[in-house]
């Protein structure tokens, strides 16, 4: 069946980036090298932090993460000390693509989307995404979709189980089959939904990054030499071409396709304990220091002695005790930016556990947002560009860690994600630079003939 209706297919890809795919594998994926070579392609910078929770929805709004209000997976509801809370679809307050083409009466089918769980009601149909709590719930839209769902995928598969594992069969397992209900799905969905704008983000390459990266990367401190898992990821691109191949023979000339992903990835060098710097620093007193490696939110603050506190994750977060602000706060306001400009001076100068440069970088909010809604951090950290992550337990009494401390991981997040952009017009492939991710949604409203709204911070790609 071929459709015949002019229209947009979004293909997303959680975390690709353009070193594999279009330097290094990319005559080895027959189905995207042909694409590429009649498209506009590139790399595309991601948001700040590069993190699949807000990019996808940055993507989609084109709105940075300060107007959306959501810096994270989760973000503080208030300035006490009870700690972060999940962010979802409640929580975005701009419209997105397909809440635009809805209220015009386009037809929309979204399937996987970060950020779309609870279900909310479209012109078409919905199916969340892995932050959904499970299966068992409601996940779709509308309701009754999902006895569909689970009848065209054999049982639907939001994530794996746990890609932060030893046991790599059964994580590897876990991806292909995941990608593989979700592609089928997809295409059924092609085949027996109206639409007029379709997206649909798959989580796999993110899961095999973090999961196999030192395997096939000689630089990462713990390459595997001669690891029968070397070729895990090149194997699961090559499994992705035949999707893409076989999914995109349903389209003609009229339909604009994308792939897009939110960032990219990098090896891991390794971790830096925020709170035990902060600790070592004088900025964070505990009333005990645990005996064991303990999670930030089981720890007893001296609050009353605390000048700041910071979050695990790809990036850190660090949060000041501010008076007035916090409850117990201790920084008064005339100091503030002088504390953190101090902060910002002293985590710039961060070293590895060999004494040499790491090259972090740190951002105010109010810097590289348009507006700052919720509560943002205070500051945001990359530690070592990226190539370090952020770890936010305490008991390990040293700044450095060569592990995660959520389970084993090889891969970091990289800025810059990629894109193909195909609309039938090109027919030769052209390289582009300065694409970001904002740019997205004024492409896809643009080629439909849709208004963009004023306040959308990308930008038509030519």
């Amino acid at each position: 069946m071929v459709i015949n209706k002019k229209k947009v297919f979004v293909l997303g890809l959680d975390s690709v980036p353009p070193e594999l795919l279009f330097d290094r594998w990319l005559n080895q994926l027959p189905n995207i090298k042909r694409l590429i070579s009649q498209s506009r392609y590139g790399e595309m910078k991601s948001t700040i932090p590069a993190i699949t929770c807000p990019a996808w929805m940055s993507m989609m709004t084109s709105a940075d993460p300060g107007r959306l209000g959501i810096y994270g997976f989760r973000n503080r509801s208030s300035y006490d000390y009870d700690g972060l809370s999940f962010a979802n679809s409640k929580a975005v307050n701009v419209d997105t693509v397909w809440g635009i083409l809805s209220k015009m009466g386009k037809k929309v089918v979204v399937i996987g989307v970060p950020m779309t769980y609870p279900p909310q009601p479209v012109n078409g149909c919905m199916v969340t995404c892995f932050m959904t709590p499970d299966t068992k719930g409601e996940y779709t839209y509308p309701p009754e979709l999902k006895d569909e769902v689970e009848a065209v995928s054999n049982g639907y598969m939001l994530d794996v189980d746990e890609f932060r594992s030893d046991n790599k069969e059964s994580t590897l397992k876990e991806i292909y089959a995941m990608t593989h209900k979700r592609f089928r799905l997809t295409r059924h969905f092609i085949r027996s939904k109206e639409w007029d704008f379709f997206m649909m983000v798959e989580m796999g390459p993110d899961r095999i990054h973090h999961a196999f990266w030192k395997y096939f990367d000689q630089d990462h401190p713990k390459h595997v030499p001669g690891s029968k898992y070397q070729d895990a990821i090149l194997n699961y691109y090559k499994y992705l071409d035949e999707e893409i191949g076989e999914t995109f023979k349903l389209f003609n000339d009229d339909t604009m396709v994308l792939i897009v992903s939110d960032h990219g990835a990098k090896k891991m060098v390794g971790g830096i304990c925020i709170n035990e710097w902060l600790l070592q620093n004088g900025y964070l007193k505990l009333v005990h220091y645990p005996a064991e490696v303990t999670p930030f939110n089981k720890l007893i603050v001296d609050w009353e002695n605390t000048m700041a506190w910071g979050e695990g994750g790809y990036y850190g977060r660090l949060f000041m005790n501010v008076k007035g602000r916090e409850p117990k706060g201790v920084i008064a306001p005339q100091h503030y930016e002088h504390v953190r400009n101090e902060l910002i001076k002293k985590l710039e100068d961060l070293r590895d556990e060999n004494g040499n440069t790491i090259h972090t970088k740190v951002f105010k909010p109010e810097d590289i947002y348009s507006e700052c809604n919720g509560i943002p951090p205070d500051l945001i950290v990359y530690y070592g560009d990226l190539f370090w992550r952020s770890i936010g337990s305490v008991g390990n009494g040293t700044i450095w860690a060569d592990e995660n401390d959520t389970g084993p991981d090889d891969a970091n997040h990289s800025q810059y994600g990629i894109f193909i952009m195909q609309n039938g017009s090109d027919k030769e492939g052209v390289r582009l630079h300065g694409v970001t991710l904002y740019d997205i949604a004024p492409t896809i409203l643009d080629y439909m003939r849709v208004k963009i709204p004023e306040n959308m911070e990308g930008k038509v790609i030519a």
